[in-house]
């Protein structure tokens, strides 16, 4: 197994991909931002969209079970379960309507007593004014109508980020396993 997982690894550093949630600037370009930083105005942008998580079902799964605890499966709150997660963030509601990027990372059950979420993730945009930039969500996440996560940084458009994202659940399915939240993000940046 461990001889795959070198072998896949090699071969994804080889063959060129697209790099969305990159920026093309150098080592050089970065310094030099930093440098005119005292100069700087802080900005504000406040980013409203959709992320929709699909952990159950037969098609288009963008979060997979990858651990959990021994004692998960009699936990009430799934203490210790941990998911990977690839899931798109649209413009509207519906999962059909306009792509703005992906919240990548992964969240764990962390609650032992209370429903609880630890989010670790980036917000990658991939299309319009901030294409190429991420913002990094790090934060308790707990089963509440509204939730308050820390932007913790960022890149591209959102280097030295941070602010706060908003959450509030829309929907939720355990037969069809989706989920959508709408997200209403205020970030600082220079």
């Amino acid at each position: 197994m461990e001889k795959l997982a070198i072998l896949v690894m090699i071969f994804l550093v080889a063959m060129p991909m697209r790099m969305v949630d990159c920026v093309s600037e150098g080592a050089k370009e970065v310094e030099e931002w930093f440098d005119k930083l005292p100069y700087a105005k802080q900005k504000v942008t406040k980013l409203h969209f959709f992320f929709h998580d699909r952990f159950a079902g037969k098609h288009n799964i963008t979060a997979v079970r990858v651990a959990h605890g021994s004692d998960t499966d009699k936990s009430s709150t799934f203490f210790g379960l941990v998911f990977i997660m690839d899931d798109p963030l649209t413009e509207g509601l519906k999962p059909t309507s306009k792509e703005l990027g992906r919240a990548q990372g992964l969240y764990a059950f962390s609650g032992r007593d209370e429903l609880s979420l630890l989010m670790s993730f980036n917000l990658v945009f991939t299309t319009g004014e901030f294409n190429g930039s991420t913002l990094t969500v790090l934060g308790r996440n707990p089963a509440v109508p509204h939730r308050e996560m820390p932007i913790v940084g960022g890149s591209g458009a959102f280097r030295m980020a941070r602010g706060v994202a908003s959450a509030k659940l829309r929907s939720f399915s355990m037969t069809t396993g989706n989920a959508l939240i709408e997200y209403n993000v205020v970030v600082l940046h220079y």
